[in-house]
């Protein structure tokens, strides 16, 4: 069974939701032994910005592009299709998401932007949208400064955990699991209960 890591966490060692997903991996390793683990870290090694120049190999337009483009696009799109590749070969996918201005940090778009991808995770029918991807389990460690869950007065700005979780579903991943910390700039002994919480929640995965 393969698990493919992704933190996008831009402040190292403090950072909330690293210490989540690697809490989420650590207990996953410890119930499923023959796990095969692949990390992707989205801050040591950011992804461009998609453009046509980039997009996966196997993404239709590329295909249409192949035959105009230099060695240098066609190296960028290889680079793209190893991080589709990545993602369509994992049985679990584990992903740490910060919020950032009310929303997942622009490295990890850039990352969903190379999995969203016609014909290899969703397709077009007679029905509408169908995802591609739905035997896959996605967990979601997510951290938040201030209170933007359900219910509170804030929650219409949150645009990070409902972005993942809109994505996921397009491509049939319909429930992610998460594990949520919030209110963590809202001083010590708050970020402390929220940690402690969100940490007994990863240890409580199946």
């Amino acid at each position: 069974m393969k698990l493919l890591h992704i933190d996008a966490s831009i402040t190292g060692e403090q950072s909330a939701s690293r210490g989540l997903s690697a809490a989420i991996v650590q207990r996953l390793r410890d119930t499923i032994p023959e796990l095969d683990i692949v990390y992707r870290d989205l801050d040591a090694a950011p992804l461009p910005h998609l453009s046509l120049a980039n997009l996966p190999a196997s993404h239709p337009i590329a295909a249409s592009l192949a035959g105009a483009l230099g060695a240098q696009a066609r190296l960028a799109m290889d680079d793209s299709q190893a991080v589709l590749d990545e993602f369509l070969a994992a049985d679990i996918v584990v992903i740490g998401a910060p919020m950032y201005n009310f929303t997942i940090p622009s490295q990890l778009k850039a990352w969903v932007d190379r999995i969203l991808v016609p014909g290899q995770t969703f397709s077009y029918g007679a029905n509408g949208v169908q995802g591609l991807a739905g035997g896959k389990r996605a967990i979601l460690a997510v951290s938040r400064g201030g209170m933007y869950g359900p219910g509170s007065p804030a929650a219409a700005a949150e645009h990070g955990e409902s972005y993942l979780r809109a994505a996921l579903g397009f491509i049939g991943i319909a429930e992610p699991q998460v594990v949520v910390a919030e209110g963590l700039q809202m001083g010590a002994d708050r970020r402390a209960q929220a940690m402690e919480e969100a940490l007994r929640q990863a240890q409580a995965l199946a």
